[in-house]
Protein backbone atom coordinates (compact mmCIF):
# COMPACT_ATOMS: atom_id res chain seq x y z
CA UNK A 1 0.00 0.00 0.00
CA UNK A 2 1.25 3.46 -0.82
CA UNK A 3 1.00 6.18 1.78
CA UNK A 4 -0.68 9.36 0.58
CA UNK A 5 -0.42 11.02 3.97
CA UNK A 6 2.75 12.15 5.72
CA UNK A 7 3.26 10.57 9.13
CA UNK A 8 3.09 13.90 10.92
CA UNK A 9 -0.44 14.47 9.59
CA UNK A 10 -2.04 11.36 11.11
CA UNK A 11 -4.51 12.30 13.84
CA UNK A 12 -5.25 10.70 17.21
CA UNK A 13 -8.31 9.21 15.50
CA UNK A 14 -6.77 8.54 12.06
CA UNK A 15 -9.07 9.74 9.30
CA UNK A 16 -6.90 11.48 6.69
CA UNK A 17 -7.80 10.67 3.06
CA UNK A 18 -5.59 7.96 1.61
CA UNK A 19 -4.95 6.09 4.85
CA UNK A 20 -5.50 2.35 4.51
CA UNK A 21 -5.56 -0.65 6.82
CA UNK A 22 -5.74 -4.39 6.11
CA UNK A 23 -7.42 -6.93 8.38
CA UNK A 24 -8.00 -10.67 8.74
CA UNK A 25 -10.51 -12.46 10.92
CA UNK A 26 -9.05 -13.43 14.28
CA UNK A 27 -7.37 -16.83 14.01
CA UNK A 28 -7.18 -16.90 10.20
CA UNK A 29 -4.04 -17.93 8.33
CA UNK A 30 -1.94 -15.07 6.99
CA UNK A 31 -2.34 -16.25 3.38
CA UNK A 32 -6.09 -15.56 3.37
CA UNK A 33 -7.37 -12.60 1.33
CA UNK A 34 -7.45 -9.49 3.49
CA UNK A 35 -10.19 -6.98 4.13
CA UNK A 36 -9.18 -3.44 3.12
CA UNK A 37 -10.36 -0.38 5.04
CA UNK A 38 -9.73 3.00 3.41
CA UNK A 39 -10.29 6.57 4.54
CA UNK A 40 -11.97 8.08 1.48
CA UNK A 41 -12.16 11.65 2.74
CA UNK A 42 -14.87 14.32 2.97
CA UNK A 43 -18.37 13.68 1.64
CA UNK A 44 -21.97 14.58 2.48
CA UNK A 45 -24.42 12.18 4.14
CA UNK A 46 -28.02 13.48 4.32
CA UNK A 47 -26.83 17.11 4.15
CA UNK A 48 -24.26 16.46 6.92
CA UNK A 49 -20.57 16.97 6.01
CA UNK A 50 -18.87 13.72 7.02
CA UNK A 51 -15.82 11.57 6.34
CA UNK A 52 -16.29 8.27 4.51
CA UNK A 53 -14.52 5.04 5.46
CA UNK A 54 -14.99 2.03 3.18
CA UNK A 55 -14.24 -1.63 3.86
CA UNK A 56 -14.01 -4.02 0.92
CA UNK A 57 -12.81 -7.57 0.35
CA UNK A 58 -14.35 -11.05 0.04
CA UNK A 59 -17.58 -9.58 -1.25
CA UNK A 60 -17.85 -7.09 1.61
CA UNK A 61 -18.62 -3.48 0.73
CA UNK A 62 -19.56 -1.20 3.58
CA UNK A 63 -19.08 2.53 4.00
CA UNK A 64 -19.31 4.38 7.33
CA UNK A 65 -20.00 8.13 7.53
CA UNK A 66 -18.38 9.80 10.53
CA UNK A 67 -17.37 13.15 11.94
CA UNK A 68 -14.01 13.05 13.71
CA UNK A 69 -12.54 15.66 16.05
CA UNK A 70 -10.61 15.94 19.31
CA UNK A 71 -13.98 15.69 21.07
CA UNK A 72 -14.55 12.17 19.71
CA UNK A 73 -15.93 10.15 16.82
CA UNK A 74 -19.58 10.26 15.78
CA UNK A 75 -21.17 7.76 13.38
CA UNK A 76 -23.94 9.37 11.31
CA UNK A 77 -24.76 6.27 9.30
CA UNK A 78 -23.54 3.55 7.01
CA UNK A 79 -24.19 2.09 3.61
CA UNK A 80 -24.20 -1.48 2.39
CA UNK A 81 -25.22 -2.65 -1.07
CA UNK A 82 -28.91 -1.83 -1.45
CA UNK A 83 -29.38 -0.25 1.96
CA UNK A 84 -28.56 2.96 3.83
CA UNK A 85 -28.76 3.22 7.62
CA UNK A 86 -29.09 6.68 9.16
CA UNK A 87 -28.51 7.40 12.87
CA UNK A 88 -30.07 10.42 14.57
CA UNK A 89 -28.55 11.74 16.74
CA UNK A 90 -25.25 10.24 15.62
CA UNK A 91 -23.88 7.29 17.57
CA UNK A 92 -20.80 8.21 19.65
CA UNK A 93 -18.16 5.61 18.80
CA UNK A 94 -15.27 7.17 20.70
CA UNK A 95 -14.83 9.73 23.49
CA UNK A 96 -12.86 12.95 23.53
CA UNK A 97 -9.12 12.31 23.16
CA UNK A 98 -8.34 13.42 26.71
CA UNK A 99 -11.03 11.23 28.30
CA UNK A 100 -9.46 7.80 27.66
CA UNK A 101 -8.86 5.86 30.88
CA UNK A 102 -9.64 2.40 32.23
CA UNK A 103 -13.15 2.44 33.66
CA UNK A 104 -14.46 5.13 31.32
CA UNK A 105 -17.96 4.43 30.01
CA UNK A 106 -20.37 6.25 27.75
CA UNK A 107 -23.77 5.46 26.35
CA UNK A 108 -26.45 6.86 24.15
CA UNK A 109 -29.45 6.23 21.96
CA UNK A 110 -30.04 6.85 18.27
CA UNK A 111 -33.09 6.63 16.06
CA UNK A 112 -32.30 4.26 13.20
CA UNK A 113 -33.81 4.68 9.73
CA UNK A 114 -33.17 1.97 7.14
CA UNK A 115 -33.82 2.93 3.51
CA UNK A 116 -33.46 1.22 0.15
CA UNK A 117 -31.46 2.63 -2.76
CA UNK A 118 -34.62 4.23 -4.14
CA UNK A 119 -34.98 6.21 -0.90
CA UNK A 120 -37.98 4.23 0.37
CA UNK A 121 -37.95 3.68 4.11
CA UNK A 122 -37.77 -0.03 5.00
CA UNK A 123 -37.58 0.08 8.78
CA UNK A 124 -37.30 2.44 11.70
CA UNK A 125 -36.29 1.76 15.27
CA UNK A 126 -34.11 2.66 18.22
CA UNK A 127 -30.49 1.69 18.93
CA UNK A 128 -29.10 1.88 22.47
CA UNK A 129 -25.35 1.58 22.99
CA UNK A 130 -22.96 1.34 25.94
CA UNK A 131 -19.16 1.35 25.83
CA UNK A 132 -16.80 0.46 28.69
CA UNK A 133 -13.00 0.82 28.60
CA UNK A 134 -11.91 -2.34 30.40
CA UNK A 135 -8.13 -2.43 30.12
CA UNK A 136 -5.01 -1.02 28.59
CA UNK A 137 -2.48 -3.63 27.53
CA UNK A 138 0.10 -4.71 24.96
CA UNK A 139 -1.12 -7.03 22.21
CA UNK A 140 0.62 -8.77 19.34
CA UNK A 141 -1.21 -8.98 16.03
CA UNK A 142 -0.09 -9.86 12.49
CA UNK A 143 0.25 -6.09 12.02
CA UNK A 144 2.68 -5.62 14.90
CA UNK A 145 2.79 -5.04 18.64
CA UNK A 146 0.50 -2.34 20.01
CA UNK A 147 -0.56 -0.83 23.28
CA UNK A 148 -4.35 -0.90 23.05
CA UNK A 149 -7.38 0.30 24.91
CA UNK A 150 -9.68 -2.72 25.34
CA UNK A 151 -13.29 -1.62 24.91
CA UNK A 152 -16.51 -3.63 25.26
CA UNK A 153 -19.45 -2.41 23.23
CA UNK A 154 -23.02 -3.48 23.99
CA UNK A 155 -25.84 -2.76 21.58
CA UNK A 156 -29.56 -3.34 21.66
CA UNK A 157 -32.01 -2.34 18.97
CA UNK A 158 -35.70 -2.58 18.24
CA UNK A 159 -35.06 -3.75 14.68
CA UNK A 160 -34.71 -7.44 15.46
CA UNK A 161 -30.97 -7.48 16.10
CA UNK A 162 -29.78 -5.35 13.19
CA UNK A 163 -26.56 -4.84 15.17
CA UNK A 164 -24.61 -7.56 17.06
CA UNK A 165 -25.24 -7.47 20.81
CA UNK A 166 -21.82 -7.47 22.52
CA UNK A 167 -18.43 -7.02 20.89
CA UNK A 168 -14.89 -6.15 21.94
CA UNK A 169 -12.61 -3.77 20.11
CA UNK A 170 -9.01 -2.66 20.61
CA UNK A 171 -8.08 0.92 19.85
CA UNK A 172 -4.62 2.49 19.60
CA UNK A 173 -4.28 6.28 19.22
CA UNK A 174 -2.69 7.37 15.90
CA UNK A 175 -3.18 3.79 14.55
CA UNK A 176 -6.93 3.11 14.70
CA UNK A 177 -8.72 -0.16 15.42
CA UNK A 178 -6.23 -2.95 16.05
CA UNK A 179 -9.20 -5.27 16.55
CA UNK A 180 -12.49 -4.17 15.05
CA UNK A 181 -15.84 -4.89 16.73
CA UNK A 182 -16.41 -7.50 14.00
CA UNK A 183 -13.40 -9.52 15.19
CA UNK A 184 -10.96 -8.43 12.48
CA UNK A 185 -7.29 -8.10 13.47
CA UNK A 186 -4.99 -5.51 11.95
CA UNK A 187 -2.44 -7.03 9.56
CA UNK A 188 -1.00 -3.91 7.92
CA UNK A 189 -1.37 -0.19 7.20
CA UNK A 190 0.14 2.32 4.80
CA UNK A 191 1.32 4.79 7.46
CA UNK A 192 3.40 4.80 10.60
CA UNK A 193 1.98 5.94 13.91
CA UNK A 194 3.82 8.66 15.69
CA UNK A 195 5.18 7.62 19.06
CA UNK A 196 4.23 9.28 22.29
CA UNK A 197 0.69 10.52 21.91
CA UNK A 198 -0.39 9.19 25.30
Amino acid sequence: MQANTPVSAVSFYPHEPGLAWTYLLEGEAADQPAYLLRALGPTVFFDQPTLAFQMTGRGADQTWYRTVSSSGVLLHGLRKPGVTIRLQPPWREAPAEAEWRVGLSWQGQSQVTVSADDGKEQARGTLTYTYVVQDRRMVQTPGGKFEVWVVTRQLTDTLGGLFPATQQLWFTPFVGDVRTPEGLLLTGRNFTARTGGR
